[in-house]
């Protein structure tokens, strides 16, 4: 038996014994790891049978997944999005129509039903890119943060960590007034997003950051001021950028340059940041993202939900920009899916096989991912780090057959999210045997939270 050393002084408060691991290289058969504080106290190898009063978790056991962009409403848009044609662009219109119907009680309602489904597939953490601040007209409710602590009241009672990245949205366009569905979504100028922002509270399990939506939804003379805002916090920055090349096109002919290039002259870029999909680069814009070590989040169910394209992760990764993964408008909620998409996207493109291995694919869906949303120590089974674990069923239908150390590749390029047999967050059981422990009938709330919309 191999002892790894315990970090703290403090009591064990939960043991769980795995049967299977992934340590970050590899599997490992029987390992026990003891809890404190709500992190990782230590590991045991070697350890054949669970140890008395330790809870097992059978199959195998990952660190918890990070969903590093979401967009929580979105969730009420499943499946009627996929009737008839269109573009980015209608599916827009019908994102702004459900935007319109919401409160801070059915967002709350929404929210914590979502959230649930995501400690269902193995998300412990989720980055919450939220721009639904106001009253329908642009009016402030009478707590100005009613709807981001709705979010953050319904990550919490569904078990899982949140990062807020409380969005600047200001603009239609380059120039263009906020039109009836974003006067929702706008604070008027930086300054007042910051005086509203900086009124947002963390705690344990909530992390505040800041996101610009988008260069065309923030005027370049203000993309200073949330960056500040953010840095001045060492709070995540997040950006969606180049996603569709209309929004190129449009910056181009406002300033002359690209969007990366736009966020680059304006400090926005660096390590704290997180670009969201990436997806249309110039060589120049690849090198100012991986020189500045800023983020690339590829959101592939999305991307190809909307028709965006295949961004250049390959390229952006080899430049220096980490990968994460996000499920962002939810056509599905499965981190297992985003990470292989990401993969067999790069085999359509090439016609090559392998760009990343399964253990680059888990990293992506963890510990980069929990970086990028502001926890660097997340995201790996060692001790000091956050007891957020997820576990993977080996003996379904799609597990079934492949010999244990082949467990990561199963994970990542058969398994789903119905797979996930526990959700560990913090050292307690959020999701046990498939079941939220939490919140009994998840699948009937999120039924009731759609319908509520509809009505």
């Amino acid at each position: 038996m191999q002892l790894t050393q315990r970090t703290t002084g403090a009591p064990v408060t939960a043991t769980y014994w795995m049967d299977h691991a992934w340590l970050g290289t590899h599997v490992e058969p029987g390992v026990t790891l003891d809890v404190a504080d709500g992190r990782i106290a230590g590991i045991r190898t070697g350890v054949e049978a669970p140890p008395p009063g330790a809870t097992a978790l059978r199959g195998l056991t990952l660190p918890g997944l990070a969903n590093t962009h979401s967009h929580a409403f979105h969730r009420a848009l499943r499946s009627t999005v996929q009737v008839g044609t269109g573009t980015f662009w209608t599916w827009r219109e019908l994102m702004y129509r459900t935007a319109s119907q919401l409160t801070p009680d059915t967002y709350f309602d929404l929210a914590r039903a979502t959230y649930a489904e995501m400690a269902l597939a193995g998300i412990t953490s989720v980055g919450e890119f939220h721009y639904l601040h106001h009253a329908p007209g642009g009016t402030p409710y009478a707590n100005p943060n009613a709807m981001g602590e709705a979010l953050i009241a319904a990550a919490a009672e569904a078990g899982i960590r949140i990062t807020l990245l409380d969005t600047a949205y200001l603009a239609a366009g380059f120039g263009e007034r906020p039109n009836q569905h974003q006067l929702r979504f706008s604070d008027t100028t930086a300054e007042a997003w910051a005086e509203r922002a900086s009124l947002l509270k963390g705690d344990d399990h909530t992390l505040i950051g800041a996101a610009i939506h988008s260069v065309r939804a923030v005027p370049a003379d203000q993309l200073a001021t949330v960056a500040a805002w953010a840095e001045e916090r060492e709070a995540p920055l997040h950006v969606h950028l180049s996603e569709q090349t209309a929004e190129n096109d449009a910056c181009r002919a406002a300033h002359g340059r690209t969007p990366t290039r736009l966020l680059a002259d304006h400090g926005v870029l660096g390590p704290r940041t997180t670009g969201i999909h990436n997806t249309h680069l110039t060589e120049e814009d690849i090198a100012l993202l991986g020189s500045s070590t800023t983020g690339t989040c590829m959101c592939p169910t999305t991307e190809r939900d909307l028709a965006d394209g295949i961004g250049p992760a390959v390229a952006l990764q080899k430049a220096g920009s980490p990968l994460s993964l996000g499920s962002d408008s939810h056509a599905v909620i499965d981190l297992f899916e985003e990470a292989r998409a990401m993969e067999l996207n790069e085999r359509l493109r090439t016609h090559v096989r392998g760009h990343w291995t399964a253990a680059a694919l888990i990293r992506a869906a963890s510990a980069d991912g929990h970086a990028a949303l502001g926890r660097p120590d997340a995201g790996v089974l060692e001790p000091g780090a956050p007891a957020d674990l997820t576990t993977v069923a080996l003996d379904s239908v799609r597990t079934a057959g492949p010999v244990p150390r082949l467990a990561a590749e199963t994970a990542v390029f058969a398994a789903s999210a119905a797979d996930v047999r526990h959700t560990v967050v913090a050292g307690r059981h959020i999701v046990r045997d498939g079941r939220h422990t939490r919140i009994e009938d998840v699948p009937g709330a999120l039924a009731a939270a759609v319908a509520a919309l509809h009505h």
